[in-house]
């Protein structure tokens, strides 16, 4: 069945890979355009009895098709306003995006193609982001941070936030993938991206989360290098990491030195006018929430209103009005779908893992580095629920389950 409409099935893939590195407005016409494929090619499958489920390899997919049918659910109870309630869906609904592009990608040279489509244009925001740290002019940009003074961004579309990890998950694929490279000036190429990335990370982006999830694959990838006898010692790696970059990088140390600082001033006095103090009050209404309704939640949208519930219930002085989402993946889960919902969300990447496990090794590997990427990110942010962000986490790891569900041709190149 995914074999109907090759040629725009193969450039609308294209377009969704390049486009995970371009503006959101892009994106988003990019989603529309592959959903709108993947549902033609659908229906063409039906019309020819060809079975849709036969071209969906591992148990990602089923997984995720649960996890939005039940948040579709939810939306008969959720407790916030219609607009708000449609809007989460949607948001959620990009998880759509992984078995789309699983279904329409049909072959391991489709999936090289897309991932070289992804891959440049990663590295095209890796340029532009050092060209704007070196003062030079480019026409392109869209963020409203790139080169304030005050924030020190140079992110290019989006936000420091997201392309710090943007950018420390391309180091890392880089890195795995230079098993790939040939010849020689080629393999040379993604070790100069990969080194390139992690310099921006640690020295350019001031993104804390970006910090600690390039610790976090740069752990990785020396535990996977190191002989099985000396993998024990990698629990020391992320803490001499750490070090070593806040006695180097001012940009670590300051925000290392600021969280704690931010930390101490929430647990004296409430204070929520920091970035880690807001965060921490978020996590903490939304833990009452879901311990308020545990097994249902309170529906998809349904956030605003009840974090703000729980502050007029548990703050005596003037409230400000709440409003985004938790700024952590698991608790959002909670607060719409109860602990069902965190358990989905489990699932789901523990779904990608088992997955990632029948790869080969550089293929395994560089999933595997982006789901831990996923993981961390979840941990201090809503990196699915966001927009780009959570765009370019289900568009790479689709691309990498699905180059790892064409295995290699025995005696031919990668």
């Amino acid at each position: 069945m995914p074999r109907s409409f090759p040629n725009v099935r193969l450039v609308l893939v294209c377009f969704a890979a390049l486009a995970s590195a371009l503006p959101i407005v892009i994106i988003g016409i990019a989603k529309l355009l592959l959903c709108l494929c993947a549902i033609a090619v659908v229906i063409d499958g039906w019309r020819r009895r060809d079975h849709t489920a036969e071209h969906l390899p591992g148990s990602t997919s089923p997984l995720i098709l649960l996890a939005l049918i039940a948040i579709a659910a939810s939306l008969l109870w959720s407790t916030g306003s219609k607009d708000e309630s449609l809007l989460s869906f949607v948001k959620h609904g990009k998880l759509i995006l992984i078995p789309a592009l699983l279904l329409l990608i049909t072959s391991r040279r489709e999936a090289k193609i897309a991932l070289t489509f992804f891959v440049g244009g990663q590295v095209f925001l890796l340029t532009s982001t050092w060209l704007l740290f070196m003062g030079v002019p480019i026409p392109w940009v869209v963020s409203k941070e790139a080169g304030i003074c005050e924030i020190c961004s140079y992110a290019v579309f989006s936000s420091y936030l997201d392309q710090s990890i943007m950018t420390a998950v391309l180091a890392a694929v880089a890195w795995h993938f230079r098993a790939y490279a040939s010849p020689p000036n080629k393999r040379m190429l993604a070790l100069i991206v990969s080194f390139l990335g992690l310099a921006c990370v640690f020295f350019i982006f001031q993104g804390r989360t970006g910090h600690l999830v390039a610790v976090a694959l740069i752990t990785l990838a020396i535990f996977w290098e190191l002989p099985k006898r000396f993998r024990a010692a990698a629990v020391a790696i992320p803490f001499v990491l750490l070090f070593v970059l806040a006695s180097s990088s001012s940009m670590v140390h300051d925000r290392l030195f600021k969280i704690g600082k931010d930390i101490a001033a929430f647990d004296r006095s409430g204070d929520i006018s920091s970035s880690s103090g807001d965060r921490l009050n978020r996590w903490h209404r939304s833990q009452q929430s879901i311990a308020e309704n545990l097994w249902l939640g309170t529906g998809a949208g349904s956030w605003n209103q009840e974090i703000n519930q729980q502050e007029a219930r548990h703050t005596k002085e003037s409230i400000v009005k709440i409003t985004g989402n938790s700024h952590q993946e698991f608790l959002l889960w909670g607060v719409e779908l109860g602990l069902p919902g965190v358990a989905l969300l489990c699932a789901v990447l523990l779904g990608l893992y088992r997955d990632t496990r029948r790869m080969e090794t550089p293929i395994r590997r560089a999933a595997q580095s982006v789901l831990a990427a996923l993981v961390l990110a979840c941990l201090f942010n809503c990196a699915l629920y966001d927009a780009l962000i959570g765009d370019f986490f289900c568009i790479s790891i689709a691309l990498l389950l699905a180059l790892g569900a064409h295995p290699r041709p025995v005696g031919h190149a990668a």
